[in-house]
């Protein structure tokens, strides 16, 4: 096969075998663009969880995006392989480091490598794969489609009774065990909040997926009228619309908080127990708060304080929305 780098004037065929999840996909979306630059005009399928794969729909240079739902005893790989294996492929792009990657026709092969992981952010780990020259930050595609489905569900809620003012979107999900926030507690943040002076005037917009709403409704009730409710209402990408129209953003360590950052809004993290200098939200506008602030030390996320949230919240606001109202 002809090399790929040459293959650009007709359009190189490249698979990219995205992550599974939500916020690895935000954390290698720096990839589509690098593809873009190493091989102009490329053509690009995109295989991805069902989650993330709306984030690749406007992505430039992607043309098919295969949904890979996980299925008992890794079949989902065989139904992969039988979708792509017939097409020869001038460059495969294996960010999950699977075998796939080995067991199709390629001119380029870039297959991820856990032994890569020494202990620097994975958004460079990324980077290393795709040989760029500089760290591949996170970026999104979001389109018309996304921003209507968002209005769609905030503008709504703003004429019925939140009215206009800056917004706080906050996310209180998080799906792996331990970076959880307690969800009183993120009542108590929206009390408090309630009666900053920093926020008078403020909404509060609470966001998740399907199936979140039981750790959103004490926030959401905290916040009364001034709520509203971004909870289950859309797909990622619509998600990523709302919370773009935030002014700043509070969440666990999760999808929804490297979908933030990647949105462009300012973004404060909540971590327990899991590396907040290794997946920290990845931005310029970006902060942590830590219920072990020491690094390579850890605590459950139960140690963090409201008091701890609410005072990196106002530093937040301090630093990026100040007269906002």
């Amino acid at each position: 096969m002809s090399d790929p780098q040459n293959a650009s004037a007709s359009g190189a065929r490249v698979l990219f075998i995205s992550p599974n999840r939500i916020g690895d996909s935000v954390i290698a979306s720096g990839v589509v663009r690098e593809i873009n630059r190493q091989w102009p005009g490329a053509r690009i399928t995109v295989a991805a969880g069902g989650p993330p794969a709306p984030f690749f729909r406007s992505a430039p240079g992607v043309e098919r995006i295969i949904v890979v739902n996980k299925g008992k005893w890794a079949s989902h790989w065989v139904r992969l392989w039988a979708e792509v294996v017939k097409q020869p492929w001038d460059v495969v792009i294996d960010t999950r480091g699977s075998m796939l990657g080995w067991l199709v026709r390629a001119g380029t092969r870039r297959i991820y490598n856990r032994g890569w992981e020494t202990g620097v952010p994975k958004v460079e780990v990324v980077s290393r794969l795709m040989r760029a020259p500089r760290a591949l930050e996170p970026e999104l595609y979001i389109d018309d489609r996304a921003r209507a489905e968002a209005a769609a569900v905030i503008d709504p809620q703003l004429a019925g009774g939140a009215g206009p003012g800056p917004i706080l979107a906050l996310a209180p999900i998080a799906h792996q065990k331990g970076k959880s926030w307690p969800r009183d507690r993120w009542a108590a943040l929206v009390e408090r909040l309630k009666a900053e002076p920093r926020f008078d005037g403020w909404r509060f917009m609470l966001v998740g997926g399907p199936g979140d709403q039981p750790p959103a409704a004490p926030a959401l009730a905290a916040a009364g009228p001034r709520g509203i409710d971004f909870v289950g209402k859309g797909d990622i990408l619509a998600s990523a619309a709302a919370i773009s129209r935030a002014t700043l953003f509070v969440g666990n360590d999760s999808g929804l908080m490297h979908t933030a950052a990647a949105a462009g809004t300012p973004t404060l993290g909540l971590f327990g127990p899991t590396e907040w200098w290794l997946y920290g939200p990845r931005g310029m506008k970006t902060r942590t708060v830590a219920s072990n602030e020491t690094r390579g030390q850890f605590a459950p996320i139960e140690d963090l304080t409201v008091d701890a949230v609410f005072a990196a919240t106002l530093a937040l606001h301090d630093a990026y929305a100040k007269g906002a109202a």
